[in-house]
């Protein structure tokens, strides 16, 4: 049986670049080889495409030809350039494991549509849309769930403090990963932590803080035919869940711990599944995402966040998720191409 060309697209531009570097070492190291002939193309924090023949932490050093995606239908595959000449290389499928900007907002989604290459994971719509952490909420309100109560700021100038509860949480609007965000208890730390979020987005949410259990759920498919992993759950000593900033998450944080499966009645974490599918859908996602919700202490489910192409690091929630449901990285990553030579974005 001829193998596929697979593609995995790792790196970028956004502050998440180490992270997308994490996640394709994984994805690498787990794709069936003997099914897919695998390509990797780095893309540089300055926005350069590479090839490369290993995903390492300092695969520049050793990248070789640039490499441009083509847009023309009739190729299907991605332009190689070296010493002054080129060759197509033909391109079955893409993986792009890239977070945060450029990666999960629908730009790079919109260059893979141009291209008519099948790619894993969410298409243009879904994908700009939970990066929105503002239009995600509006978008959840209207189909009948609870999320945080917000503002969004423009101009912090003339920004009303009177309908604000503390404490909360400011943070960019379209990031990931804790990067900018602060917690503050008051009117007057609002500033500088509007400040922080603005090195990340111009775009800053204030965020109602919720108390109640931190809990997930990997979800994996599309249109209705959806599965769930085990509902994960943070458990924090202190501060809040920011693992890819500390020096060596892959020995553990220093302020949380994952338990699989959530503590919780399994009643609640059936409901906790079957209201991340509905999320999921409300939002137009399909082939995997990480729908982060608050259990709070009355019962109800809030949402967090929605992660389109959620980490997938040796010590990522998404991959533990379905380990838990005996579903392993190799299989997921074969499911996931699946489902995009199906369709369905």
């Amino acid at each position: 049986m001829k193998k596929l060309k697979a593609a995995i697209l790792f790196g970028g531009i956004s502050e998440e670049h180490d992270i997308s570097i994490k996640s394709a070492i994984e994805v690498a190291g787990n794709i069936n080889k003997d099914k897919y002939d695998v390509i990797y193309v780095g893309i540089t924090r300055s926005g350069r495409w590479k090839r490369c023949e290993k995903i390492t932490k300092n695969w520049e050093e050793e990248a070789g030809e640039s490499v441009i995606l083509s847009s023309n239908r009739d190729v299907l595959g991605m332009l190689v350039v070296g010493n002054g000449k080129y060759h197509i290389q033909p391109i079955d499928v893409i993986i792009p494991v890239l977070h945060g900007k450029m990666g999960e907002d629908g730009s790079i989604q919109g260059l893979l549509e141009l291209s008519g290459i099948p790619y894993v994971g969410c298409g243009i719509q879904a994908s700009a849309v939970c990066l929105d952490k503002a239009l995600t909420y509006l978008i959840v309100q209207g189909s009948g769930f609870k999320t945080p109560e917000f503002k969004v700021v423009n101009d912090d100038k003339n920004l009303d403090n009177k309908n604000l509860k503390f404490p909360a949480f400011v943070k960019p609007a379209r990031s990931g990963s804790s990067f900018g965000i602060t917690k503050v208890e008051c009117a007057e730390e609002l500033p500088d932590a509007i400040e922080e979020a603005r090195k990340y987005d111009k775009k800053v949410l204030i965020e109602q803080a919720i108390t109640g259990i931190e809990v997930g759920c990997a979800v994996l498919g599309n249109g209705k035919n959806l599965l769930v992993g085990e509902v994960d759950q943070i458990r924090l000593t202190h501060g809040f869940f920011r693992i890819h900033q500390e020096k060596t998450p892959e020995t553990g944080s220093e302020n949380s711990a994952f338990i699989v499966p959530a503590e919780v009645p399994e009643k609640k974490r059936e409901e906790i599944k079957q209201t991340a599918k509905a999320i999921y859908q409300s939002l137009g996602c399909c082939g995997l995402a990480r729908i982060d919700m608050f259990l709070q202490a009355d019962g109800q489910i809030v949402l967090n966040e929605v992660n389109t192409m959620p980490g997938l690091t040796s010590y990522s929630r998404y991959p533990r998720m379905m380990r838990a449901a005996n579903i392993g990285l190799e299989e997921l990553i074969d499911r996931w191409i699946t489902l995009a030579l199906e369709g369905g974005k």
